[in-house]
């Protein structure tokens, strides 16, 4: 058996077990044990440094993971996973997704467990979640299965997909650094994904059709009303709708969706038709009819700002406030879009107006506590807040830049494949990815915090140190050895098989032996290596 190991072996694991005991209890954030755990790592071998190396080069250990090459491209594909986020790249999945729902709720489930498994292999886990949690939430709001049982089963699909590829979560992409750093040979982004498809054919169905029935029905009683806002649906002269009512569009309307008025008048050029709906009805039917809610020449001018202020484009919930100058005007007399540069979308009012229906949204008279739904850059929104007197509510949502979705999506796309085909390293092209995201335009340098969840950073940058103590510190190569000695008790029928373990524990040891970190006094802890051999020729052990 071998014997005890070093103090700096001993101390190795016990933090490490520490470290994984404050993840479990979950009391104190992740972060904070994870930064913990750093300046632990940094301040013992400062203060009691290995034998092989000094005080600075103990310091460089503690934080080599925040310049790791797998923390690098787990940034890198953050980025790139908010650029196709922030343009829109993903929208057409999610809507061929309600489409379906809509067709079949059970065959719905299956394509939506299968495309969030195959968008995780691709992206990070989290901006794919991000991506489909709101749409999710939406078809149990139409009545469609509960969330409290599809997005349990979306999060596993989302975990398996990531499971699949190199680039699908941050666990895969270091573990497959530090094994090159080892020595292995570089694992390409698909080269365990037959593995991984082998073991969804048996996990797919069981959250397809098992574990839907064993989850609560929480039904939607906990859910929020979605707030519906009068507006005008405003169109153009070569829109497809003219000539036909609002009855001819019965069966083309978006959930929560509808015409306000007579529903038999004709729908002619430049038509400005009263309308109401949910934000996101309101956002689906101006795509479906291609129809606008706002003035162009507003939309066009809040851009253009935003484009020369370098700002993203937003819409937010405000309500009026009794001490607001709005009380009393319409949306016309009041001239917020001269005054401040943003558009009015939308007014929602507690108390149904006699004439809605009748008449424009801009006409209806404005009264405390009544919300619009307004578009603007964050700037131009604070101040129009400020000046009048209005509340922002919670929710605001990024206005995506669809113009830049096929370019985002041809980055990301670019990027995977390069890697997949061996032209070049992971993190290069997912550094290449990143720097194509900010260049382009699909991401703002100034909005990348958005885009990086610092958890998951101080995380991977923990976990590099703590595996690199545990291997500088000779804690590894002791484990080793205990797992070989403990292998001979095995009975007799497994020698065979656990011979070739001994083995390699062996040769490993005389290898880290006559190594040049200075490990030659560690060959005495070696019951099974033969040291007269092995050290004299450490190059001839082979590699398991």
């Amino acid at each position: 058996m071998p014997g005890l190991p070093s103090y700096h072996a001993a101390a190795a694991m016990a933090l490490t077990i520490a470290m994984f005991v404050a993840f479990a209890r979950g009391r104190i954030k992740t972060e904070i044990v994870s930064l913990v755990t750093i300046a632990i790592i940094a301040l013992g071998l400062y203060f009691w440094p290995l034998d092989s190396i000094d005080r600075n080069a103990g310091l460089a250990v503690a934080f080599s993971g925040f310049g790791h090459p797998a923390l690098i491209t787990i940034c890198a594909l953050m980025i790139m996973g908010r650029g196709l986020v922030v343009t829109g790249a993903l929208e057409p999945a999610t809507l061929f997704l309600d489409r379906v729902w809509k067709f079949n709720p059970q065959v719905g489930m299956l394509v939506s467990l299968m495309l969030a498994m195959g968008l995780s292999m691709m992206v990070n886990d989290t901006p794919v979640l991000v991506l489909l949690l709101p749409v999710f939430v939406q078809l149990a709001e139409r009545g469609a299965m509960p969330a409290s049982k599809t997005l349990i089963p979306l999060n596993a699909a989302v975990l398996i997909g990531g499971m699949a590829t190199t680039i699908g979560t941050s666990t895969n992409l270091l573990v497959v650094s530090i094994a090159e750093d080892l020595g292995m040979p570089p694992l390409r982004v698909f080269d365990f994904t037959p593995i991984v498809l082998l073991a969804a054919l048996v996990a797919i169905p069981y959250l397809w059709l098992v574990m839907p029935r064993l989850l609560p029905d929480n039904g939607l009683t906990a859910m929020r009303t979605k707030r519906r806002f009068s507006a005008t649906l405003r169109i153009d002269e070569d829109n497809e709708l003219i000539g036909m009512t609002p009855n001819d569009l019965a069966d083309r309307l978006p959930e929560g969706f509808a015409f306000e008025g007579p529903q038999d008048r004709q729908i002619t050029a430049s038509s400005r038709i009263p309308v109401s709906g949910t934000h996101r009805a309101l956002e689906e039917a101006m795509r479906v009819f291609k129809g606008r809610v706002a003035p162009a020449w507003v939309v066009e001018r809040i851009r253009a700002a935003a484009r020369r202020q370098r700002l993203d484009v937003i819409v937010v919930e405000m309500a009026i406030t009794a001490e607001s100058r709005l009380v009393g005007l319409t949306i016309p007399s009041s001239g917020v879009a001269g005054q401040f540069g943003v558009a009015v979308l939308g007014i929602h009012q507690q108390k149904k107006s006699d004439d809605r229906g009748r008449h424009e949204y801009s006409e209806l008279t404005l009264k405390v506590g009544d919300v619009l739904l307004v578009m603007g850059s964050l700037a131009e929104i604070e101040e129009f807040a400020e000046t009048d007197r209005l509340l922002l509510l919670e929710g605001a949502k990024e206005v995506p830049r669809r113009s830049k979705a096929v370019l985002a999506a041809a980055i990301m796309l670019g990027a995977v494949l390069s890697a997949s085909i061996g032209l070049w390293p992971i993190a290069v092209s997912a550094l290449g990815g990143a720097i194509a995201m900010f260049v382009t335009g699909c991401v703002k340098f100034d909005r990348v915090g958005r885009a990086l969840s610092a958890n998951v950073i101080v995380l991977v940058a923990a976990s590099i140190a703590i595996g690199r103590i545990i291997l500088e510190s000779g804690a590894a190569e002791w484990l080793g050895l205990v797992m070989s000695a403990g292998l001979q008790y095995l009975p007799a029928w497994r020698a065979g098989r656990d011979h070739a373990v001994r083995d390699a524990a062996d040769q490993f040891c005389v290898e880290r032996g006559g190594g040049d970190r200075g490990h030659a006094h560690r060959l005495q802890h070696c019951q099974h290596a033969e040291p007269a051999a092995g050290a004299a020729d450490p190059r001839r052990a082979v590699r398991v």
